[in-house]
Order: structure tokens, then C-alpha cells, then sequence
């Protein structure tokens, strides 16, 4: 049953066409969802009506609305990409399908994989950065309900919460989501802290609520004195932002004075600057405090002029002032041009908003691998801000950290390529100096300059600065890379035993380009060459293309032209050898009546695996030999298995009873409980034939506490 207060609040935010779509979307989901059941127990359909409330307070238009309640129908419901087109339209879908593909990645404590990931968020915003914002909304209603999960799984969500989601939302500049989710994930991450600053804050607002009482109305004063109109009020700051200010100063909490920020709305640029001028002159500003962000706005496009002062009654507090559009700008982020486009007088488009995203994209081919894009990418998101100047008085925003080679390339690659020296407020300094914020910078360039050193690599800290001088080594030197590329590719596959002219063919390159958007052969050389891509990461590629479309064919066996050999190997026939020790290989431990094949190892004979082995993919082909059981006298062998079943009591006097029911031998166990808490039981049982083996797996199948049950191989 649709709930009425979510159909009042849709009504209520948009014109009749777009809230019969947002109404039909729900309507939709909720005949989808009405049979599933959150962990919390709970009619599914509670989180995406959750998520698209999120996005309605955002003021998100109703594409969006209606993607957020049709988030989850594709993944986890009957519904299809053609059902979804096909009632609400391609752009709802395009939504739907993004959300959906950021909802199967999961961040493992594998870097390479989670910077990979990482990698896939950027190409989705950078197609619709609502696919992002809808993405953002759903995890915070997953933290908000994280009690219901076991704490393995809340650590794990918190954890990326806090690395990537809440990042992303403060870069976007909605910091509504951003200090909501920093909270919860304190409170699931440190939940000691957490506690503590939850009831001992309370207490020492009750405290300080008189003063702060008097600072805003000491304030509304100098409004209504200078005939300004506005509004003045205090908020607490975030939890996050309390803990981290006593970690990073070392300070209990009694020494954190500026738990609150008193704010003050005006309507006009020029009243920032009177009310800020009004301000300095009834209260003493704490030096290195005073920040104008409407000046130099920051990154995300918050905009604001912010001062502490020392106030009559002793104590500093922090005081903001700026406009309501940038108020709004400062609450809502890049969700305020949907939420604000018809009444705002913001000039600022859209794409100028998104130019950083674009920015990340063009760039983001001259890492080698996801790994160092994530980590170049990181001193975007995390890193504080640096202000610096032109001599011209041109305001450059970097991060914290960068040097003048940075500064030089952020202007424009050709500066940073001729880049010879640097001066630094008048004075010559290494190209390797940390700027600091109000530096003033004059690149100085020759156009004798072969261009940017490879040790530069290693001085710089912007992301863009490393793909810009890779670019230039990869635009310059590509005919040494194509050749060095070359000679790379085909060396280290003659050492794993192939020859590169037969691996690269017009089909292999064409399914292997796409991985690493080669557009020729030529480029792949140039980026190996260059150390943009990985020769292994490649040359793996062709490998295993070469493998599927190139069978191995057995000749067929018969007991005429072959010979056996009484070994260790019993009940076995190698064609076309003699004289060799023949062994079964542990790897795989073949059972007759797997198909098998030999293979002669240097100074162990020959090794019997099976053919689906892992290991065999690996062999030479001129060193594999074709083998058959024979049917002649039994001989024990052994087969591992692996089980997986639900944990319970017992589960395993089972698994051992039915092993001993078939008079199958069982040699070793090993069992554990997974993170899922799941069973894993590892099992090696003595037997006679692949039969016996058949019905001891069938048997095991089907016990209803067993989920799955199949033989195991070397990885």
C-alpha cells in the first residue's frame, strides 16, 4: 500500500506531469518489491521510498525521483532494462542502469579492485552526475538503518562510507549528506568517541547557549543598525568535524570553543563585506583565522566569508556570512541547480560546475593502472585547499602541497613544459618548494626547454600535473615507446613460451583493446613502452584469447598403440612413452573416469591431471602427452572436495556420516566459518572410480543444509 505522505510530499514538490511520473515510478516499485523484506524486517519498499524523499529534500528533478524508486527493480526483482524503457523511457533507464552497476561493485580490502571501482563512480558521474547524487542518497539510507547488520558488515560499509561516499558528496558540495553520513560512520567506526561526544556535547551547549544567544543578537543588531536586511542563527558543527578537530590538535573537548557557527544570511555581496567590516570592529579576530571563500571560492563552489573572534564574554566563535544563494549553494551543492534553476541568479552553468569531473576523465589515461589514478585522485578529494597568485593577482587553486611545477601546468601545458625556474615573492626558488597559501608565483619559461624531467614525477602533487607530463613523454618519445613497447610484449612472452606475432592477431587485438582503449597496435606498443600500462596486464590478455581459440586436440586412444606402465600410476596408459615414472598429480588428484592428460615434468616423470586442471592451462604443448584409464585392476585414489553449507550444529558429524555410508575412506578435513558465516568444509576422500565419487557429490547435494558441493583444483 502506497504511502500517503510520500504522495502528498511528490504533489506537493512538482507540477502534475512530473509527480504522475515520480507516482507511477513508485506505484511501479512497490508491485515489484511487496514480497521482500529489508534485514530489518521490514516491506522492502521502505528504502527506495527512503531514497527518493532524500532526493525530493534535495529538489532533484523528477527523472531522477523516479529512478531512485526503481533503483533495485532490475537487480533484484522479475523486472527488466526493456520493462523499465519501455514504461518510464530511456533516460530513467540510463539512470536506473548506472545506480544498479555502482551497486554491484563491492570495495574488498584488494587495492587493485577498489581503485578499479573507484575508477567506474568517476565514468558514471562524468555521464550523468545524477547517477551519483541517486547512489549518494541510497547509502545514506543504508547507514542510516546499518544497526540491523552484523558488525562485520557495518565496519566494512562505514569504512567505505567514510573513504569514498562522504569524499564524493563533499566535492559535489552537498554538505547535508556529507556531515549525515561522517556522523553515522563515527558512530559505527568509533562508537566509544561517538557516545561520548553525543552526551557530552548536550550538555556543555546548555552550557554556552546563553552566549551564543548573545552573539546572535548582538548581530541582529548590527543588521538592523546598518538597515540590512538578513537573518542570524547558530548550529552546531557535525560530530565528525568535532572528533577530528580534537584528534588532528590533540584537545579535549572543553578546548574545543567552536563547536558552533554562528550564521549570518544577507542579500548582497556588499553587505557580506559591511556586516564582516562590522564585525572586526566591536570584536578582536583571531589572527590566521579569517577566511574569504567569496573571494576565492573553493573547489566544491561553497562561497563565504568566515572570521573568528574573541567576543566580549571571552570565548572565540566562528561566524559565517554570505548570501542566501550561496547558503543555498553551501547546503545543497550541485543538487542546487535542480533545486534552485528557476529562481536562482546564478550565472554559473552546470558543465562549469562539472569541469573538474571532465577534467579527470581527460586525464585519467595517462595512469598506468586504476591503483594510481585512485591514489593521484585522492589528493583532489581529501587534501585541503591552497590559494596562490599570478603576478598578475589571478587567483590559482590548488591542493595543499603542490609545487611551482604544479602552478606552471595548472595555467596551461605548454607554460609547464618550457618551464626552466620559478620565483616565489620575488625570489628564485627550487622547483620542488612547497607553495603555501597567498604565495606569489612567476613561472619562468625557455623555449630552448626540452621539456619536464621524469624526477618532476616524484615532485609534483597534483593529479593533473603527472597526467600532463606523462602525456607529453607519450606524445613525444612515442616512437621510441612503440619500439621499446614492441621489444617488451615479445620478450616476455618468449619466456612464458609463446611467440607475440602468433598471439596478436586482428580478433585478439579487437576483444583486448576495449580493456585499455587502444586504437591500434602502435598505441598499445607507446603505452607499454612508456609505462602507462603494465606489459603482464597486457600480454595476459592475449594469453588467454589464445587459449580459448586455440583447443587442444588429443589424438584418440586405442589399446593397440599405446603402452602400460606399471608404477605408481596404476590403471593408466601414456601414448608413445617408455621408461618414465608416471604419477598422479596432487593439483587435481584425477579419479578414473575423469578425462586426463599426461604431461612430462623435468625430473619427475610424468604428472597425470585432469584436463579441466588449472595448472594445464599453463603447460607446453609439446610436452603433453595423451593418457586413458585403463579397465583393468582397482587402485584407491583421491579426490578433494569442497562444501559449503549453512552453520549449524552438527553440520559436520553429518558430512562425515554420509561419507562413511558410500565406505568411502575420508582422509582429511578442514572446515571454518566464513565472514557470511557460511561453512567452507574442505574434505579428501579415498576412493575407487569417478562412480563412487558421483554419488558421494550427488548425495551430499542433496542435503538441505548443504548449499553446494564440487571437486576442487589448484588456483
Amino acid at each position: 500500500m502506497l504511502d500517503e505522505k510520500t504522495i502528498n510530499y511528490i504533489k506537493s514538490s512538482y507540477a502534475e506531469d512530473a509527480a504522475a511520473l515520480c507516482i507511477k515510478a513508485y506505484e511501479y516499485a512497490d508491485s515489484l518489491h511487496k514480497e521482500q523484506k529489508r534485514a530489518s524486517g521490514e516491506p522492502y519498499i521502505i528504502h527506495p521510498v527512503a531514497v527518493a524523499n532524500i532526493l525530493i529534500g534535495l529538489g532533484m528533478d523528477e527523472k531522477a525521483v523516479a529512478a531512485a524508486f526503481l533503483h533495485d527493480v532490475i537487480e533484484d526483482t522479475p523486472a527488466t532494462a526493456e520493462d523499465v524503457k519501455e514504461r518510464f523511457g530511456d533516460e530513467v533507464l540510463e539512470l536506473v542502469s548506472g545506480v544498479t552497476k555502482l551497486d554491484q561493485i563491492v570495495f574488498t580490502s584488494r587495492e587493485e579492485e577498489q581503485a578499479e571501482n573507484f575508477r567506474k563512480i568517476f565514468v558514471a558521474m562524468a555521464k550523468d552526475i545524477r547517477v551519483i547524487i541517486i547512489k549518494l542518497a541510497d547509502r545514506l539510507h543504508n547507514m542510516r538503518s546499518l544497526e540491523y547488520l552484523s558488525h562485520e558488515r557495518q565496519q566494512r560499509m562505514a569504512k567505505e562510507t567514510l573513504d569514498i561516499y562522504s569524499p564524493l558528496a563533499g566535492r559535489l558540495g552537498i554538505s547535508q549528506i556529507k556531515c549525515e553520513l561522517d556522523d553515522l560512520c563515527l558512530k559505527y567506526l568509533f562508537p566509544e568517541e561517538y557516545n561520548y561526544l553525543v552526551e557530552n556535547i548536550h550538555k556543555m551547549m546548555g552550557e554556552r547557549q546563553k552566549l551564543i544567544d548573545e552573539v546572535v543578537s548582538e548581530l541582529k543588531t548590527i543588521l538592523a543598525e546598518s538597515s540590512i536586511k538578513g537573518d542570524v542563527f547558530g548550529r552546531q558543527k557535525h560530530l565528525y568535524s568535532i572528533h577530528k578537530k580534537m584528534k588532528t590538535q590533540n584537545k579535549p573537548l572543553d578546548q574545543i570553543y567552536d563547536m558552533v557557527a554562528v550564521r549570518v544570511i544577507v542579500e548582497t555581496v556588499d553587505e557580506c563585506y559591511e556586516v564582516f567590516g562590522k564585525i572586526h570592529k566591536i570584536w578582536r579576530p583571531v589572527p590566521g583565522r579569517i577566511k574569504d571563500y567569496i573571494a576565492t571560492p573553493k573547489k566544491n563552489m561553497y562561497q563565504s566569508l568566515h572570521t573568528t573572534v574573541v567576543t566580549n564574554f571571552g570565548q572565540p566563535f566562528e561566524i559565517q556570512i554570505r548570501t542566501l544563494e550561496m547558503h543555498k549553494t553551501a547546503e545543497y551543492g550541485i543538487a542546487a541547480h535542480w533545486k534552485y534553476k528557476e529562481q536562482s541568479g546564478d550565472k554559473v552553468s552546470l558543465g562549469e560546475r562539472l569541469s573538474w569531473i571532465r577534467e579527470i576523465m581527460e586525464w585519467q589515461g595517462g595512469f598506468k593502472d586504476s591503483k594510481e589514478f585512485l591514489e593521484s585522485i585522492k589528493g583532489d578529494l581529501y587534501s585541503d585547499e591552497l590559494l596562490v597568485f599570478t603576478p598578475r593577482g589571478d587567483v590559482i587553486n590548488l591542493p595543499k602541497g603542490c609545487t611551482p611545477i604544479d602552478f606552471a601546468y595548472n595555467i596551461h601545458s605548454a607554460i609547464g613544459n618550457k618551464c626552466i625556474g620559478a620565483k616565489v615573492n620575488g625570489k628564485m626558488v627550487p622547483l620542488n618548494t612547497e607553495l603555501i597559501t597567498g604565495d606569489v608565483v612567476e613561472i619562468i619559461t625557455s623555449n630552448n626547454s626540452k621539456g619536464p624531467s621524469w624526477d618532476w614525477l616524484k615532485i609534483v602533487r597534483n593529479s593533473s600535473t603527472k597526467a600532463k607530463i606523462k602525456q607529453f613523454f607519450k606524445k613525444e618519445m612515442k616512437e621510441d615507446n612503440v619500439k621499446l613497447g614492441r621489444a617488451m610484449l615479445e620478450r616476455e612472452a618468449k619466456k612464458k613460451g609463446y611467440d607475440f606475432s602468433e598471439l596478436l592477431t586482428a580478433e585478439s587485438f579487437k576483444l583486448v583493446s576495449p580493456r585499455f582503449s587502444f586504437t591500434s597496435p602502435e598505441e598499445m606498443y607507446a603505452s607499454i613502452g612508456l609505462g602507462a600500462v603494465a606489459t603482464n596486464q597486457v600480454l595476459f590478455k592475449f594469453i588467454d584469447i589464445y587459449k580459448r581459440e586455440q583447443p587442444r586436440l588429443l589424438d584418440s586412444l586405442a589399446p593397440s598403440d599405446t603402452r602400460k606402465h606399471k608404477n605408481s600410476a596404476e590403471g593408466v596408459y601414456v601414448k608413445g612413452v617408455s621408461g618414465l615414472l608416471i604419477r598422479f598429480a596432487g593439483c587435481c588428484n584425477p579419479v578414473p573416469g575423469d578425462p586426463i592428460i599426461g604431461f612430462i615434468s623435468r625430473g619427475r616423470g610424468v604428472m597425470i591431471h585432469r584436463e579441466d586442471c588449472q595448472n594445464v592451462a599453463n603447460f607446453e604443448e609439446d610436452r603433453m602427452l595423451p593418457a586413458r584409464w585403463t579397465e583393468s585392476e582397482e587402485t584407491s585414489f583421491f579426490a578433494a572436495l569442497k562444501v559449503r553449507a549453512v552453520d549449524k550444529t552438527g553440520i559436520l558429524n553429518q558430512i562425515i556420516t554420509i561419507v562413511a555410508s558410500l565406505n568411502i575412506g575420508l582422509t582429511s578435513v578442514n572446515a571454518r566459518v566464513d565472514k557470511k558465516h557460511y561453512a567452507n568444509i574442505d574434505i579428501t576422500v579415498r576412493l575407487n572410480s569417478k562412480k563412487d565419487l558421483d554419488n558421494l557429490i550427488n548425495k551430499l547435494d542433496a542435503h538441505p543444509d548443504i548449499m553446494e558441493v564440487y571437486r576442487t583444483t589448484a588456483s
